[in-house]
């Protein structure tokens, strides 16, 4: 689902606790919250990792990838949104579901990830805008920083012309798929080299 200038969007959560609430997202240009059909295969990919799991949502957006985690029993969520009116309706949407277990920080993904990590985190969702470059030094900071619990999984979703991406040597691919202009992966940290 696109959110386009102008029209309100919302986002389903498909699974869980909080199955079938809706919540509303805001009208910010290239948002393109992951579809369902998209979320229910990356969640039955998940379904091994997120009980109990600390995830990480670099580009959080919509938040569909966050919420959907917490509704299936993630401990805990750091949601990273640069868009101020994105930010503050994560927050909203966070006291509608009456969730404490989840932060949403105003700011940029990539200079949050220059820092040395404050925590580790289980799952880590990479969901950036189309076209603007920022997967590959994502997955470096991630990986250079320390952000990473030894087992860490970690979401991948980009344009589908973007082809090999250049990620950390030691991440293997788990799970891939394309689904339109969508590609999207499931990669787990290894050992580093």
């Amino acid at each position: 689902m696109a959110v386009g200038k102008g029209r309100s969007g919302q986002v389903r959560i498909i699974g869980g606790q909080w199955r079938s609430r809706k919540l509303p997202v805001s009208d910010v240009e290239g948002l393109r919250p992951t579809t369902d059909r998209i979320k229910e295969t990356v969640f039955n990919w998940l379904a091994p990792y997120l009980e109990g799991a600390h995830c990480l949502d670099l580009f959080a957006g919509s938040g569909g990838l966050s919420f959907e985690a917490l509704s299936r029993y993630a401990d805990s969520a750091l949601l990273i949104e640069k868009d101020r009116g994105a930010a503050k309706q994560l927050q909203q949407n966070l006291a509608t579901l009456r969730c404490d277990n989840a932060v949403v920080k105003n700011q940029d993904s990539l200079s949050l990830l220059t820092k040395p990590a404050s925590q580790k985190f289980d799952v880590v969702f990479i969901d950036p805008p189309f076209r603007k470059n920022l997967l590959e030094q994502s997955c470096q900071l991630l990986a250079q920083n320390d952000w990473l619990s030894e087992n860490a999984v970690i979401y991948i979703e980009v344009e589908s012309e973007l082809s090999s991406p250049k990620l950390p040597s030691h991440w293997r691919c788990i799970k891939d798929k394309q689904a339109g202009q969508v590609s999207f992966s499931l990669w787990q940290r290894g050992k580093s080299d």
